[in-house]
């Protein structure tokens, strides 16, 4: 029995085989047959075409009449003419000596229109279809512009927008196509939920992300237009906060939008889980070059024991240590930074490994998407070019400039093989937004001279003729105020990182309706990074100065200098001189490592300038000035940020006499100290006229804790604030005057306290102060109420 089913077993497999051999067999045979038997024919006949020449057709395939072809060079032929793009149907015969080829021609586009379309113009729309005029028409492409149409509505944030396309048949072989769309509404969102969080508030993970809560600014600001790649790259922006405040496991569980159809809003619900924080345990640098010693390398480490974990802190030494090791001749280093956690006391211990890394050049460097913007605008902002070492390092810090430059809604950057082992080809992937900007706005300014409304406009474009140069044209005025100015920036002088620019402005003000002035200058300015943080500013300034008093205010009688408008004698000598000329040079330095410069929470900017003036003109003093501004975050939970800043400034005149004219003083602003007017304090002309001259020297001192409103949602952008600020203003170097209080010889320290409102508008940050002076002068103006243009730094 078993022997006997053995052979059944066998002689079942070898029937299988047979069975799966023999027709492969066959098949290979035929083909070979096929193959042989070549056929000629006397001439080719072209049917079905209308605008297609016949004798074009004919030299798209390679069967000639009278040369032998086989059904491969049939198949090669149909292949072709349907690559033209031109056909819709292609079939090849042969009938007797004549080889038949029939085509069927897609039909040609003579228009393409939208109907119903506002939301959207036309220009646009056009750019984001593949149906063009004077080009094939097919039903495939027709159903793939209308999800097309679709999808640029949803990205503007209207979801239930409808689209229809209508083909209408010219006759010829000619068809237009009409696009019906119904806009719909805007699509909303409702509510942005955080599930999860327990370190940071809602409120505060709300300020990180992109996507806004809908609110009665949102016409405005389109930020509440949901998207889920936009959603993504909220999701990336989370990650990076969580990692950069110490938590290292943080994880986005999910992140989904949910449409209400009957109210048309979606519910965004993001589900993280924040795991535990750590701190920088052991910092260490290893080394498997034996040239490069790791001692030498922990200086540029920006990574140091005790502190918060901070992933931005890890690749900032990563690529300090690239940067060190590349720079002792070993271009293919890599960096690898090993973490070790340390569940029990919450440290992470990292080690740097300096490995020589795998020998690669990039061959070159291909760039995609960027219809606007210029090659080069690109390439510059990468530290490599073609035949350059292949560093991983440098091209992410590369994509990190071009997503600061703020021309790109995307950047992504990827390798292929290049055309040898050890190339490769870097792919760069942008997409392109709108760069230019009109705005236009009113306000109102309780401060000083230029109180009253006011209304501004201006046109600025951040990538001038795709160039990457800035340009802004605005103008404005107020009561007593006409502004006007044209600014230029390159930000890569000589094709260095080095920016160059220049300003040309114009400004007339009325002061206190006695005395008017009338200013127009230039600076040319050259700014050049050092770290980072570190930036400089070298400028020449020109301005000339006209001032003259106002008709109403002309003298009375002989030897009134002043008229019934009491003007002290130091501002009719500054009048009587003028036109003034200034010409000076300043140097400035801006130190900078604020978080989020739109709403800051932690970080320090400071900045300092020296200004020399002299170099011709009228004016000349050497004044030193500066500012410092501390924020750090008081409480997570209650999102409450504490600031604390102060600054300092001193204008010395040099020359025969060393006086300064009057308009060289420092005057008090809201900067300076709040609850106190425009040039409200330090000394005072003696007489009637009580004009504050201002100062030779300043300091001031603010603390400040700013906090989100109760009750009102964080998409408003309102903020509250208490304060507390202190500032002296003295010295005097104005030739033959008499000052009435002691600022003239030194210090009298004024203070006062206060509540503020801050508002992230649409026009600008806006923000109310009411301060109340708690120490003051007799001689001092009182403004406790401010309102105006927040300026922060």
């Amino acid at each position: 029995m078993k022997a006997a089913s053995k052979f059944l077993n066998a002689a079942s497999a070898a029937a299988l085989s047979a069975a799966l051999v023999v027709p492969g067999a066959l098949a290979v045979q035929f083909v070979a047959t096929s193959t042989a038997e070549a056929a000629v024919v006397s001439r080719v006949e072209v049917t079905g075409n209308q605008r297609v020449d016949a004798e074009t057709i004919r030299n798209y395939i390679t069967i000639k009449p009278g040369k032998a072809f086989s059904s491969s060079d049939i198949d090669a032929a149909v292949k072709a003419l349907f690559g033209t793009g031109l056909f819709s149907d292609v079939q090849i015969n042969q009938v007797g000596s004549t080889l038949v080829v029939k085509v069927a021609e897609y039909k040609v586009v003579n228009q393409v229109l939208f109907q119903g379309n506002k939301k959207i113009k036309d220009p646009a729309l056009q750019m984001a279809i593949q149906l063009k005029p004077r080009g094939t028409f097919s039903q495939a492409t027709l159903d793939a512009d209308v999800e097309q149409i679709k999808g640029a509505y949803k990205h503007i944030g209207r979801d239930d927008a409808g689209v229809t396309a209508q083909v209408m048949d010219l006759g010829d072989n000619r068809v237009n196509v009409v696009f019906h769309i119904t806009e719909g509404d805007r699509t909303q969102i409702a509510a942005i939920n955080f599930v999860g969080n327990s370190a940071y508030s809602s409120r505060r993970l709300s300020d990180v992300i992109n996507t806004k809560r809908s609110s009665w600014v949102s016409f405005i600001l389109r930020d509440d237009v949901y998207d889920e790649d936009k959603l993504r790259a909220d999701q990336e922006l989370l990650r990076r906060f969580y990692y950069n405040h110490g938590y290292a496991d943080f994880q986005v569980v999910s992140a989904v939008g949910e449409l209400d159809s009957a109210t048309n809003k979606y519910t965004v619900t993001i589900t993280v889980q924040e795991g535990e924080r750590y701190n920088f345990g052991d910092i260490s640098v290893e080394s498997t070059i034996p040239e490069v010693d790791s001692k030498s390398l922990e200086s540029v480490v920006e990574t140091r024991k005790g502190d918060v974990y901070n992933a931005k802190n890890v690749e900032d030494s990563i690529i300090a240590l690239t940067e060190k090791v590349a720079g002792s001749g070993y271009a293919f280093a890599q960096v690898t930074p090993r973490g070790d956690r340390n569940f029990e006391n919450h440290t992470i211990s990292v080690v740097y490994t300096v490995d020589q890394g795998t020998k690669a050049y990039i061959e070159r460097i291909e760039i995609r998407g960027n219809d606007r913007t210029r090659d080069y605008v690109i390439r510059r902002e990468f530290d490599v070019s073609e035949g350059d070492a292949f560093n991983q390092v440098l091209i992410q810090r590369a994509k990190k400039r071009l997503e600061n430059l703020n021309y790109f809604d995307k950047v992504d950057i990827s390798t292929v093989p290049g055309s040898q082992p050890d190339q490769v080809v870097l792919v760069v992937d942008v997409v392109e937004k709108s760069t230019g900007e009109f705005s236009i706005g009113a306000g109102y300014s309780t401060g000083g001279d230029a109180a009253g409304p006011s209304v501004e406009g201006s046109i600025t474009e951040r990538n001038f003729l795709g160039r990457g140069q800035f340009i802004k044209l605005s103008a404005g005025g107020g009561k007593n105020s006409r502004d006007y100015s044209i600014s230029f920036t390159e930000p890569y002088f000589l094709g260095r990182r080095i920016a160059a620019g220049f300003d040309i402005y114009k400004s007339t003000r009325q002061y206190n309706n006695n005395y008017d002035s009338d200013t127009t200058g230039a600076t040319v300015r050259f700014g050049l990074p050092i770290t980072n943080n570190i930036t400089t500013q070298l400028a020449y300034n020109i301005s000339q100065e006209k001032y003259k008093v106002d008709d109403s205010c002309g003298p009375t009688s002989p030897g009134d200098p002043g008229g019934t408008c009491n003007i002290s004698q130091a501002v009719l000598d500054g009048i009587e001189q003028s036109p003034w000329i200034k010409s000076s040079v300043s140097l400035g330095l801006v130190y900078n490592t604020i978080d989020d410069m739109k709403n800051p929470h932690e970080g320090i900017y400071a900045n300092t300038t020296v200004e020399v003036a002299g170099l011709g003109g009228d004016a000349k003093f050497v004044k030193i000035t500066g500012r410092g501004s501390i924020y750090q975050t008081l409480s997570e939970q209650l999102d409450l940020v504490g600031l604390l800043s102060g600054g300092a400034g001193h204008v010395e005149g040099y020359g025969s006499d060393g006086d300064l004219r009057i308009f060289d003083h420092f005057q008090s602003t809201d900067r300076m100290i709040r609850g106190f007017a425009y040039g409200g304090i330090g000394p005072v002309a003696s007489g009637s006229s009580g004009d504050h001259l201002g100062g030779t020297t300043y300091f001031n001192a603010s603390a400040e804790a700013q906090f989100p409103l109760p009750v009102i949602p964080e998409s408003f952008g309102l903020r509250g604030a208490v304060f507390a600020d202190a500032a002296t203003l003295y010295g005097s170097k104005i030739a033959d005057q008499t000052l009435v209080n002691q600022d003239s010889t030194g210090m009298k320290l004024r203070a006062s306290v206060g509540l503020g409102l801050m508002w992230a508008s649409p026009f600008g940050p806006i923000r109310i102060d009411y301060a109340i002076p708690v120490k003051k002068e007799a001689s001092d103006d009182v403004q406790e109420f401010n309102f105006g243009i927040s300026t922060r730094f």
